[in-house]
């Protein structure tokens, strides 16, 4: 048996057990939230007050509860109670950040002290955040909290630059824009994902049942990133020397939520090869999205990730270049210099990042801006519609050679053998030194 709860100020918390475990007005409590017909979130929850997201599960029965602290059943009080005192902190999330460790730590030795203070903090933050890293990968579903209308439907929090999620709602599904620029754009850019995948291919969010988009902005002071925790979006200011506020970027706002397709479909390890192509997917649908948003073909497309967060400077324009991994940035007194290969042959095989999950994204990136390239007119239409098949028939253990040998599969599949998106996507492989058989 388990119960999970959302609320206690942002905390996720969860209990397993057996019911002899429990205090016996706990045990009532769950009983009672066994009985109740499911709940959908309330307008209560919009106003600024705790609000509890209950999952309970018995081995037999599976409940999901949505409740206010003014709208909480007395019988299950008893139950929230002990779940406040006695669950231990849950995160549940695969908390995939745009800005990767290795520029973090680079930050934290930059020369400015502004610099230097602002991103030891974000390590901190962080390190804890790889500590659970892996946590939703078991459960997925379990994370993606259901919209009311299983529908299109955005969710803007200002957590007012604390650490505590979400924060206070102040935009809501068909609400009106706000003088809050970050706000806005959270809202606009979760909403040009939305109907990229919906208009492309077909696809209800990001678990494909309706899932709600739910984003924090002004997260922590001064803090350089943006992360998906497995059921929402947080996004930085920045600390203004280096980065700037998180939203401005469709790409990155795109890459994010779209490490939640990866998790509802191939579900792809973020550990070494498998973690890598984990990044690589977020970033090719993040760009995607970019591209289709600005009608751009591949010859006008900058192929550049996260360009809109950096404070430019003459030695970086970007996190991360399609075209040329390892050229994003260079000598940076700040960040330093791109780590990205754009051939197998000088793969990263450390132990940092993962194994090197940022960094070795580069290889089956660039793979796919060649073949990209070699397909012409704009990506989104073919040779991203054959990476998303891609990416619904890999398994999380996938490596690149099975991403190489199944877009090849499926550019025949939907466009024809041996037609011209099937020799460029061979080509494209071949070219990064990937063997598509």
């Amino acid at each position: 048996m388990f119960v999970e709860s959302g609320g206690f100020g942002g905390l996720r918390k969860r209990y397993e057990g057996t019911d002899a475990d429990l205090p016996r007005s706990a045990c009532a409590g769950l009983k009672a939230a066994l009985a109740l017909r499911p709940a959908k979130a309330g307008s209560a929850c919009g106003r600024d007050v705790i609000c509890y997201h209950l999952i309970v599960n018995d081995g037999e029965k599976r409940q999901e509860l949505f409740f206010d602290e003014m709208t909480l059943p007395r019988e299950l009080a008893p139950l929230v109670r002990f779940l406040s005192k006695k669950a231990r902190p849950f995160t549940g999330g695969h908390l995939c950040h745009i800005v990767p460790p290795f520029i973090l730590e680079k930050m934290a030795v930059s020369p400015d002290p502004q610099v230097r203070r602002f991103a030891l903090a974000n390590l901190s933050a962080s390190a804890e955040a790889r500590a659970v890293r892996r946590t939703l990968a078991a459960l997925p579903a379990m994370s993606a909290i259901p919209s009311p209308e299983g529908r299109k439907h955005r969710l803007i929090y200002d957590a007012k630059h604390r650490d505590v999620l979400p924060g206070r709602l102040i935009r809501s599904e068909g609400g009106p824009r706000l003088k809050d620029a970050a706000a806005n754009e959270a809202y606009d850019h979760s909403g040009a994902t939305y109907d990229f995948y919906s208009k492309l291919f077909g696809r209800n969010s990001l678990d494909d049942r309706g899932m709600a988009l739910i984003s924090s902005v002004h997260v922590g002071a001064g803090y350089s990133n943006a992360f998906w925790n497995g059921e929402q979006m947080a996004y930085g200011d920045g600390d203004g020397k280096v980065f700037v506020r998180f939203t401005k970027s469709l790409d990155v706002v795109g890459h994010e939520l779209s490490h939640g397709v990866v998790t509802h479909t191939a579900n792809l390890d973020y550990q070494d090869e498998p973690g890598a192509l984990n990044e690589h997917f977020a970033d090719v649908m993040g760009i995607l999205v970019k591209q289709w948003r600005k009608k751009q073909d591949v010859k006008k497309a900058d192929w550049l990730v996260g360009a809109d967060i950096l404070v430019k400077t003459s030695t970086r324009r970007a996190l991360r270049s399609f075209a040329a991994p390892g050229t994003a940035y260079r000598d940076d007194p700040d960040i330093g210099s791109d780590p990205q290969p754009a051939h197998i042959r000088d793969i990263y095989k450390g132990p940092e990042d993962y194994g090197g999950v940022h960094i070795n994204s580069g290889i089956p990136n660039h793979a796919f801006y060649l073949a990209a390239m070699g397909i012409g007119g704009r990506a989104w239409e073919r040779t991203g519609l054959i990476w998303y098949q891609t990416l619904l028939a890999l398994t999380p253990r996938s490596r690149f050679q099975d991403a190489a040998r199944t877009s090849f599969q499926k550019a025949g599949q939907l466009f024809g053998s041996g037609g011209r998106e099937q020799t460029a996507v061979r080509a494209a492989w071949k070219k990064v030194g990937i063997d598509h058989r």
